[in-house]
């Protein structure tokens, strides 16, 4: 069950953004001001069909108006984030995104000076795109070594066996974006 009043809002916030008169949507949909205006007003629940008419005539996804704000735009606080660091160990992961459920996971990674993300290159599925923060980063991929800097980036198809190393002076921090998640 959705939330008339939530949904009607959400609709007449994207008309009014686009600069559509309640007037000229009501026309594109074939329905009358009145009734549009009841629907965005969360008076009146409109038909999937009407639904479908609103969300074509102002071009975003159906889902949209169903969607909770709250679930959509997920905000991870950093004192918040879930950390996995195992007792002596060089190097600490966190989940900069909200959970494993979407389409993208991010992390975040902190490695000692020496330390590597593990003893021996190890694939997992989909692909990989590292951005480095701070510090020197030396990443294997298959049989060929990278050496990134502060700013410098690399993107790989994950199954093939890969590990990073920091061989810098001061900690390395990266973050990494995985699709699917699975790390």
């Amino acid at each position: 069950m959705h939330d008339n009043k939530k949904m009607g809002k959400k609709i007449r916030k994207i008309r009014q953004s686009q600069d559509m008169s309640l007037a000229c949507l009501a026309d594109k949909i074939g329905k009358t001001s009145s009734y549009l205006s009841q629907v965005e007003r969360g008076l009146a629940e409109p038909s999937i069909t009407a639904l479908r008419e609103i969300s074509k005539a102002l071009g975003v996804p159906m889902f949209y108006f169903l969607l909770d704000d709250d679930k959509h735009n997920s905000v991870v606080r950093r004192g918040e984030r879930r950390r996995l660091q195992l007792p002596g160990s060089h190097i600490s992961f966190d989940l900069i995104s909200p959970d494993l459920t979407h389409k993208i996971e991010m992390i975040e990674a902190r490695l000692e000076p020496g330390s590597s993300t593990l003893e021996t290159p190890m694939p997992h599925q989909g692909e990989e795109c590292t951005l480095v923060i701070r510090g020197k980063m030396e990443i294997q991929v298959g049989d060929q070594f990278h050496v990134l800097d502060a700013g410098d980036s690399i993107y790989y198809v994950a199954s093939i066996p890969h590990k990073i190393k920091n061989i810098g002076e001061e900690e390395l921090v990266f973050v990494s974006a995985i699709t699917p998640p699975n790390f």
